[in-house]
């Protein structure tokens, strides 16, 4: 199984997350969204440790069961279904939220977050560690 990771989940695992661990030693091969790459580096240009945990997500993103994603032509297919159906339904999420599940369908991974409104997402398999 392909895990990817959500914002909260890499930070989480950063930390020291017994679980968010676990989850990361139990999958075939883990997926970062560029996305989420985003939401990182913008989180660490405005906090006081960039040059440290820049070096941190550049070896984790080295390790060979981890894959950098990029946001294809069919992203933003599956983001524009997901976007569609949740304002239908009356349940929308943030948007980069929504791209994170565009994403992780795409690629058919499971998705790890620690947010709830995951599971408004059609077809997304989410663990929550």
């Amino acid at each position: 199984m392909t895990l990817s990771l959500d914002t909260n989940a890499y930070t989480a695992l950063m930390k020291g997350d017994a679980s968010a661990a676990r989850q990361v030693r139990g999958a075939e091969a883990v997926m970062v969204s560029a996305v989420v790459a985003g939401e990182l580096l913008y989180g660490f240009r405005n906090g006081k440790q960039y040059d440290r945990n820049r070096r941190q997500l550049d070896a984790f993103l080295a390790e060979a069961y981890v894959e950098f994603r990029p946001v294809t032509w069919l992203t933003c297919e599956r983001f524009a279904l997901v976007a569609a159906q949740l304002r239908r339904a009356g349940t929308p999420l943030p948007t980069n939220d929504i791209w994170v599940a565009a994403h992780a369908l795409e690629t058919g991974a499971h998705l790890l977050s620690y947010d709830a409104h995951f599971g408004k997402v059609a077809g997304l398999i989410v663990i929550h560690p």
